[in-house]
């Protein structure tokens, strides 16, 4: 296994692949690269299975991080040093580089062991998934090149927990990204003036914030929900009384990033929007952004196979004994399904009919994913590694 995967992503995308591909065909796995953005690669590592024509198991990482602030960090963010307690600290480390290389070493401990299995399975590393995949899976799933993988089921990112958990995503919230543009009279200020733009963006604001105190007030009293459950809203763009301080504006521009929930019917959502504008009164609209389309969540019940498998397998009882840290029982391991705050890969797949589980094993670990001193434990990520050693053939080998 390596760790300097993590380090190879500060350099050029033609230095990771060449990684990759060197990887993938060290364990003695099929390596194919497209390309659908010039200078943008993804990379698809295949162990073909015993009956390739069956729907295949897919394993999603990808290769791009949020940038870093190099002065707010106590280790080099793309050296990948470990300190005397076994946290390795490198960009990437929680999201998602530790995941896409657990997959590559479960695959080398299995095929070293002379495991076989039915169905295919591909292992995708994918560029921009932090600025909305246009150069990877967003697109890669309506290709002939994604449509020969005939995958039938996919694991993606997950997040981690600082508890004894593992959260497992099934599904994410909608993401809606609305402005209201709003006119009124305008003019001198030594006057109290009608109906000004000033009081109808407050409509909209008050009506906004209130809506936000409802999912606030929900997710608080409810113990049983995560953040992924409710709607999220914030205001993130005022724009308006570019004229100067000596004059009244006619127009206001506000603009809310809404995570719709799962559970909200869209629309009600946007019909509630509309309530707002004519509140507000005459000459009060919104338009969209971004206004991306339900996607359902993950099925979890009997009716997917998938998920029923999964359950049986993800808690191996094998314990791995360190000197640094208290390992957890896996027997008596919390696996808990939750809906992504943010959004990822997963939606993309999902969208094609691809029944997804974001599935990272990575539990008493503190969230640094996109945070300064970003780390995972050597004994974590190794955990993980004979969690996947489980998983992996569990779901490839599930009969027709």
């Amino acid at each position: 296994m390596s760790y300097h995967f993590i380090i190879s992503l500060r350099h050029r995308d033609d230095d990771c692949t060449a990684f990759l591909k060197s990887l993938g065909e060290e364990i003695g796995l099929t390596v194919k690269v497209h390309e659908l953005v010039p200078g943008k690669h993804i990379v698809i590592i295949s162990w073909i299975g015993e009956d390739p024509s069956l729907p295949s198991i897919l394993l999603n990482s990808h290769t791009d991080v949020v940038p870093v602030f190099e002065e707010y960090w106590t280790h080099p963010p793309f050296g990948a040093e470990k300190d005397e307690q076994g946290n390795i600290y490198a960009r990437g480390a929680q999201d998602t580089k530790g995941v896409g290389m657990q997959y590559m070493e479960a695959i080398r401990r299995l095929k070293t062991a002379g495991v076989r299995l039915l169905r295919t399975v591909h292992v995708s590393f994918v560029p921009d998934e932090e600025v909305e995949s246009n150069a990877g899976m967003r697109k890669y799933v309506y290709t002939q090149e994604f449509r020969d993988l005939n995958v039938g089921f996919a694991f993606d990112e997950g997040l981690p927990h600082p508890d004894n958990l593992i959260q497992v995503v099934y599904g994410e919230r909608t993401v809606w990204q609305v402005t209201f543009h709003v006119r009124g009279t305008g003019g001198s200020p030594y006057n109290i003036l009608p109906e000004t733009a000033a009081q109808k963006v407050r409509v909209i604001v008050d009506r906004a914030m209130e809506f936000r105190q409802t999912q606030k007030d929900r997710l608080e009293s409810d113990q049983t929900l995560t953040s992924g459950d409710v709607t999220a809203l914030n205001l993130t763009m005022m724009k308006g009384g570019d004229a100067g301080s000596d004059l009244v504006p006619e127009k206001f521009e506000v603009t809310f990033d809404i995570r719709v929930a799962v559970t909200q019917d869209h629309d009600k959502m946007e019909e509630m929007l509309q309530a707002w504008c004519k509140e507000a009164g005459p000459e009060t609209y919104y338009t969209f952004s971004q206004k991306q389309a339900r996607v359902e969540p993950t099925t979890l019940d009997e009716r997917n196979r998938w998920w029923m498998a999964f359950k049986r397998n993800a808690t191996p009882c094998k314990l791995l004994q360190s000197h640094r840290v208290q390992l957890i029982d896996y027997r008596e391991l919390n696996i808990k399904p939750v809906i992504c705050p943010p959004s990822g890969d997963s939606r993309y797949l999902r969208t094609v009919g691809i029944p997804t589980l974001g599935f990272a094993p990575m539990c008493n670990t503190p969230i640094r994913l996109h945070d300064h001193d970003e780390f995972l434990n050597e004994d974590v990520f190794l955990r993980g590694i004979d969690m996947y050693c489980r998983l992996i053939p569990a779901m490839a080998n599930l009969a027709p």
